[in-house]
């Protein structure tokens, strides 16, 4: 099995390759997403790992709390996304004006 893996708090100018190098101390990496801003193509600060179950848990521990560039990182197992509803749409604002 796999686990997928939060990492927050990382600079804005980390790579994927540091995050990779990273995390390879701890196990074979099956995939590394970083997050960017749909407008701006900047990197928002937080990506997703995802690695073996065991690999996983031996990263989240070691590396929670760590300082990456001057930035303690945040590291834990990802939590599936929540819904959000209608994606873009109006809400049913009954009959009340804006």
């Amino acid at each position: 099995m796999t686990k997928r893996i939060y990492v927050g708090n990382l600079p804005y100018s980390a790579t994927e390759e540091e995050v990779r190098d990273l995390f390879s101390q701890h196990g074979e990496i099956i995939s590394v997403a970083m997050i960017t801003d749909r407008e701006t193509g900047r990197f928002r600060g937080f990506c997703f790992v995802e690695m073996d179950d065991d690999a996983a848990d031996a990263a989240i521990e070691a590396l929670n709390d760590q300082e990456m560039g001057g930035r303690t990182l945040r590291v834990n197992e990802a939590r599936p996304r929540e819904d959000r509803g209608s994606q873009g749409g109006y809400r049913d604002r009954g009959s009340s004006r804006w």
